[in-house]
């Protein structure tokens, strides 16, 4: 690490959005010569702070310098001018164009008007020869060259602009482990350099293996800064998710002594999708909550999607109530007797436009075929029958879901897929958004729905949801599980040791 003064200093920044406080007094510094990770759950405000940092959003206060002068970011060319460069998750370059001509593209070396191709390219090559360590034919279009490749030739056109500043937003979200120890041996040898660079991730192990120094946002604000050397993961993740290790109470969970049938009904084997989760082995009873705990990023939606067939998995195997019939589709898995609430109801849940009777009735619908037509009288019974039995309001079925609140369209979605009578109910944050009354309801329901032998896989960024109603709960970290708890193991020490690792 350099020494010397702050290259970059953010002091007292807030930023509200309609009803939302996204940062509240956060304080945020660079060095030169170091690499800075940004840390944080879902929520945390890490992609508005970036945001306000590279000009998408101004500040509603606070003060940004560099080398210590106040400037004004109100747009990302003002933030390119102060010699801050941002390459994003997804490579945002031109595909169809040349590596070279995406590297200089809209400053491309000209005399008289014309492009000096020679020059451009040569230009390129030494390059992402003397910054990337990188010896390639810029002449190629990018597409012919991997995802980690195209990263780098992001990261030369960030350089190219004469940048003080370095933010890499998920980086290594699309590499394989090679490429990723190709992708730090540039960091490190940019940050010997002298340039800082932001590095956003939700792996820890990378974290630890190339950063200096961490930053923690939660919930919008500051939690603190720290030496990487100095803050132990357990720590690390204690903060993150907003719990002192010394005083976690144990929480009453799901009663393991529910006579869980000893009957399979799910068994996943050597199961796993390349760049989404490796491969894990795992097992769910008749009548058991299987709850999947890790960080944001760490795999456990991935993993849900497979399960429903969503994403298809690319090793091993699942067997469903031991049959060996594989599963391509969630249609497929529907028939299986398998319900998948996804994380993302607005996108991936509700019909903005339909009623709640409708919304309620779609998926029942589908798995008969639109030949064979739910009657009105029908669709109108079921619809009283859910909205009564799961308290959903205001009570009228004729009401368009996009007028409820976030609960009770939530609890229209969990109608939708119980109308089904699945035996395995896939529940990925069935509480997110939503008020501690409803949160309640719904803990509640998925524990008497096991009760009466319904298996349920359920997923939370909450720890203590988790522990409040799981019977087993699987660990993972950096998309692998590590662990596996039942009975008197789980507890949330045990795990948050076992997110934290190392």
């Amino acid at each position: 690490m350099k020494q010397g003064g702050p290259v970059l200093q953010m002091t007292g920044i807030h930023k509200q959005f309609p009803g939302v406080k996204a940062l509240t007094n956060v304080n945020f510094r660079m060095f030169p010569g170091e690499v800075h990770a940004l840390m944080g759950e879902n929520g945390a405000g890490k992609s508005t702070l970036i945001k306000v940092l590279t000009g998408v959003h101004s500040i509603d206060q606070g003060i940004v310098e560099m080398d210590k002068q106040p400037i004004r970011i109100l747009s990302p060319l003002d933030a390119q001018n102060a010699g801050i460069s941002t390459v994003y998750q997804e490579v945002n370059l031109c595909s169809n164009l040349s590596v070279a001509e995406n590297i200089y593209i809209g400053r491309e070396p000209r005399r008289f008007g014309r492009i000096l191709w020679k020059k451009m390219n040569d230009d390129a090559g030494q390059l992402l020869k003397k910054r990337m360590n990188l010896e390639i034919d810029v002449t190629q279009p990018l597409h012919a060259y991997s995802v980690a490749v195209q990263q780098l030739v992001a990261i030369a056109r960030a350089l190219s602009i004469s940048a003080k500043v370095l933010i890499l937003d998920e980086p290594t979200s699309s590499l394989d482990r090679g490429e990723v120890i190709q992708l730090f041996s540039v960091m490190t040898r940019l940050k010997n350099e002298g340039l800082a660079i932001l590095f956003v991730t939700h792996f820890l192990d990378q974290v630890y293996d190339i950063s200096d120094r961490i930053t923690i946002l939660r919930n919008g604000e500051f939690i603190g800064e720290y030496l990487a050397n100095d803050l132990p993961r357990i720590e690390l993740v204690s903060k993150m998710i907003g719990k002192d290790l010394e005083l976690l109470e144990e929480l009453p969970k799901g009663d393991a002594a529910n006579q869980i049938s000893h009957e399979v009904f799910i068994q996943a084997t050597d199961f796993g999708k390349k760049g989404s989760i490796e491969p894990i082995d795992l097992s769910i009873h008749k009548g058991e909550i299987v709850g999947l705990a890790g960080l944001l990023g760490s795999g456990r939606t991935e993993l849900a999607r497979l399960f429903f067939a969503a994403d298809k998995a690319d090793s091993g195997g699942m067997t469903v109530a031991g049959s060996s019939e594989a599963i391509h589709s969630p249609r497929q898995a529907i028939d299986q007797g398998i319900a998948f609430c996804s994380e993302n109801r607005k996108l991936e849940g509700i019909i903005d436009d339909l009623t709640v009777r409708e919304n309620i009735i779609l998926a029942l619908q589908a798995s008969q075929g639109w030949f064979k037509t739910i009657s009105r009288k029908r669709q109108d019974e079921m619809a009283d029958e859910y909205i009564r039995a799961l308290n959903i309001n205001p009570p009228n079925p004729e009401h368009l879901i996009k007028n409820l609140s976030g609960g009770n369209q939530q609890k229209v979605l969990l109608a939708r897929w119980l109308l089904t009578d699945p035996s395995l109910l896939i529940l990925d944050e069935p509480t997110r958004g939503i008020d501690i009354g409803a949160k309640a309801e719904i803990q509640k329901l998925v524990l008497s729905l096991a009760q009466k032998g319904m298996s349920v896989l359920f997923i939370s960024s909450e720890l203590e949801e988790v522990l409040r109603v799981s019977h087993k709960i699987v660990v993972l970290r950096d998309r692998h599980k590590v662990k596996e708890m039942v009975g008197d193991e789980i507890s949330q020490k045990n795990v948050m040791k076992a997110i934290a690792g190392g």
